[in-house]
């Protein structure tokens, strides 16, 4: 709680600090991870997979119980021969010490099965804590390109409101005719209709990205470049069954299932313990008192439970055989999204590529449909449609950058590796 307190006190200071300066790329995952609640969640629960180590360990332990009471007894008879009668106040005490020497094996499962709990809980915390960079990134580098296709868009209403004038003025004079007036007049509506999608999808990003981090996007730092992957996809899948978090917990969680077999079984054997006890009982009338000091080794034997031991068993067994086929469903899941991710990547790296040459060819087609209109060859539909294969060729640029990025920055994460050291190496967490 302390730890929670500390990063919430500092999540308060940052945000204060930037308001609505600049964030850079590190500066979006620090303050996602400080102001997160599920990142809170996460810590809370490692906290209490500790907590229930400490309470397994404990069962092993000696334990020492002190008990005491105090009363007034009075008593009469009409026998012929009794001990004592009358009133009197007593008191008694006692303190006893215990100690577990043979358990069948529970004590000893049970902190095995703590332990496989410790693990599963920081491994489930580090998956939240890489999926929220995840998530973070994507927002981020979704801003960024929703910005980029703003400006874009904006150009484009620009340059369709210059044409539109010039096709004006080219009809005042009879060079072309009503018809290519009203398809300029047409793409400049289309241009503003995409233009406010585009605004439209910003603010979307925008919330998104306030959620995440708790504040709005400023002016956004320069998305960094690609991190640094594994070699090939066969080295990736290794990476993936060796360090994803998810399924490392998934294999934590069988340990614990499979321990808590033996835990079950261990309700049938039989239990030893050492006890040491000392009683104590004072008659104040009289002044007597009483004392006994006892030492000895107390044993228990179960018999019959009524099915109730077996039921455990069997219980923990399928418990057990549910965790191993969740470990399976995981690997199975994860090795899908691994070759997703690998190939939308290199889906991603091709599209770049291309777009990059399409958008050079397209700008040498629209500047000489521009410069062939003023001469008669060609015609107002021509350059709009050139016009519009450069939009396209820039919007889908834009896209594919975001893309190889996203996919990146998914195969760090299917394969364990989206840690702050890794894709921005000299960080340091706030």
């Amino acid at each position: 709680m302390y730890r929670s307190r500390l990063l919430a006190m500092a999540s308060i200071g940052l945000m204060a600090a930037m308001g609505a300066e600049a964030q850079t790329f590190d500066e979006a995952l620090a303050l996602a991870e400080l102001s997160n609640p599920n990142m809170d969640v996460g810590r809370t629960q490692a906290e209490i997979a500790r907590e229930a180590l400490e309470e397994a360990r404990a069962q092993g332990r000696t334990t020492v119980t002190l008990g005491a009471s105090a009363g007034y007894e009075s008593s009469d008879s009409n026998r012929l021969f009794t001990i004592q009668t009358g009133d009197r106040p007593l008191a008694t005490a006692q303190i006893e010490a215990a100690r577990p020497v043979y358990t069948g094996g529970r004590i000893s499962a049970g902190v095995r099965a703590a332990e496989a709990g410790i693990d599963a809980a920081d491994a489930r915390l580090e998956a939240l804590r890489q999926s929220l960079y995840y998530d973070t990134i994507t927002a981020f580098l979704n801003v960024t390109a929703a910005r980029a296709t703003v400006d874009i868009r904006e150009n484009n209403v620009r340059v369709l409101d210059e044409q539109v004038r010039a096709a004006n003025a080219r009809f005042d004079v009879g060079f072309i005719t009503r018809t290519d007036v009203a398809l300029s007049q047409a793409r400049l509506a289309g241009a503003h209709a995409g233009l406010a999608s585009a605004e439209a999808e910003l603010e979307r990003v925008a919330a998104s990205f306030e959620s995440l981090t708790g504040v709005r996007p400023g002016e956004l730092g320069p998305v960094p470049p690609l991190p640094m992957l594994p070699e090939s996809f066969e080295t990736a899948l290794d990476d993936l069954l060796e360090l994803n978090p998810q399924l490392i917990a998934a294999r934590e969680d069988e340990r614990a299932a499979t321990e808590a077999v033996d835990v079950a079984k261990a309700g049938g054997r039989p239990s030893v313990e050492i006890v040491g006890r000392a009683e104590g009982q004072q008659e104040f009338n009289d002044n007597f008192y009483d004392t006994s000091v006892t030492a000895m080794a107390r044993g228990s034997v179960p018999l019959f439970q009524g099915g109730l031991v077996s039921s455990q068993v069997r219980s923990a067994k399928l418990r057990r055989e549910q965790a191993r086929l969740q470990v399976q469903a995981a690997e199975r899941d994860l090795r899908a999204n691994l070759a997703a991710a690998w190939y939308g990547f290199e889906a991603a790296k091709r599209a770049i590529e291309a777009s990059e040459r399409q958008i050079e060819a397209a700008e040498i087609a629209f500047n000489g449909a521009q410069q062939e209109l003023g001469v008669g060859t060609r015609t107002t539909l021509d350059v709009l449609d050139s016009e519009q294969d450069l939009l396209n060729a820039r919007l889908s640029l834009v896209n594919a950058e975001r893309d190889a990025n996203l996919a990146a920055y998914q195969i760090l994460t299917l394969t364990g590796q989206l840690t702050r050291d890794r894709i921005l190496p000299g960080a340091v967490m706030p």
